[in-house]
């Protein structure tokens, strides 16, 4: 049992290394530019909007709040972009024994969520630094919101990917539906200043939660957040099995064409 974890794992890390070297390559910055390019997107919005929005709104600073949406939102995007064609750009792979497509989605999970937490930790340092952001009320509710997006947002780009293997046109909408995430993540408005009908709405998508339980620990217990943790993670657990077993049928289809 211990040694098939073992192996499971170093399958997964060799994978993680692969991705990183033909990604990034060996010269240059490598590795870094998984970290560099959310944080120049995050820091680039940053100075954008100090020039087009007041300094603060309802009551919030703007730059936790660009901190506390361009984060989340590169981690879903980045999840659902980079899950989508795991496959097909190691199909080559899957003729190895060891590998399975279980090690090709963990490697990639695992380092979109690496670079994407990398990057938050350090935007959030940098606005702690110069006095832009206080530092968490409850660290755990951070970590919690957090994991639980990646969890959510892992599942979702399983479903996206599992259709894709199945229906051309998926791999033509995946960047689509990347965009409808904008308005559909809830990263760029608070629920509190939504009417509450518009509200209730809201709250039915999942991506929502996480976001402001994050946004409750960041700006603290005096801005009102509404968010329900069972709701969300019952919905990541659904996303992340029927996900999983699209992918699991359609793997012959692919195989196959191959």
């Amino acid at each position: 049992m211990i040694a098939s974890i073992k192996r499971h794992c170093r399958t997964v890390l060799a994978l993680l290394m692969r991705e990183i070297i033909t990604r990034f390559g060996r010269e240059g910055l490598g590795f870094v530019w998984l970290v560099a390019e959310p944080l120049a997107f995050c820091f680039g919005v940053m100075v954008l909007w100090s020039f087009t929005k007041p300094a603060y709104e309802h009551g919030i600073r703007l730059a936790p709040f660009v901190m506390t949406a361009y984060m989340s939102l590169i981690l879903i995007r980045h999840l659902i972009g980079y899950l989508a064609g795991a496959l097909q750009g190691n199909m080559g792979l899957l003729y190895h024994r060891q590998i399975g497509s279980f090690h090709i989605f963990t490697a990639r999970v695992l380092l979109e969520f690496a670079g994407a937490t990398i990057a938050y930790a350090v935007v959030y340092v940098f606005l702690l630094a110069v006095g832009q952001v206080s530092p968490p009320s409850n660290y755990l509710l951070l970590y919690e919101g957090w994991f639980l997006l990646a969890f959510i947002s892992t599942g979702f780009a399983l479903i996206l990917t599992g259709l894709a293997m199945r229906f051309d046109v998926m791999e033509r909408l995946i960047g689509l539906i990347g965009y409808l995430m904008l308005p559909l993540s809830g990263v760029f408005t608070m629920v509190a200043w939504l009417p509450a009908g518009f509200r209730k709405v809201l709250l039915i998508l999942p991506f929502v939660h996480p976001v402001e339980m994050m946004r409750s620990s960041v700006f603290g217990e005096f801005v009102k957040t509404y968010y329900d943790v069972p709701y969300a993670l019952a919905f990541g657990a659904v996303f992340n099995i029927v996900g999983l077993l699209l992918i699991s049928s359609a793997r012959p289809l692919i195989e196959t064409e191959s």
